[in-house]
């Protein structure tokens, strides 16, 4: 698969997922922020005064491995850089917040999984 393929794949399992979200009561506040070249979130929502930062990981199938053992240590290091950049720079306070995974596995009757709280703080 080439690169604009995976980029396709993968915002397609974005909008899966924002779609997920809506249905379960999240706003939808950013998608895809970038605090720095190398420091993206997938989608920033909130729910319940909780803003909830969202990495997305798809996959068509699990031969290479599930899409959550690519959310490694230097993934999360990434992702708690923007975090931290999002709310420094925020003028909207939130209760709490959180780092939450949602796997997207297949692109037609795609199956979702979502964890709460992936990345404690």
């Amino acid at each position: 698969m080439n690169l604009k393929e995976n980029v396709e794949k993968g915002r397609l399992g974005e909008k899966i997922a924002e779609d997920y979200l809506k249905h379960a009561g999240y706003k939808i506040i950013e998608k895809n922020w970038h605090y720095s070249k190398n420091a993206e979130i997938d989608i920033i929502a909130a729910k319940n005064n909780t803003l909830v930062f969202v990495e997305v990981k798809t996959r068509t199938t699990l031969n290479f491995g599930h899409p959550f053992e690519a959310i490694d240590i230097r993934k999360l290091k990434k992702l708690y850089t923007a975090i931290y950049g999002y709310i420094n720079n925020s003028t909207q306070k939130y209760k709490s917040f959180r780092l939450d995974g949602i796997a997207i596995i297949g692109l037609n009757n795609s199956k979702i999984e979502h964890i709460k709280n992936i990345g404690q703080f």
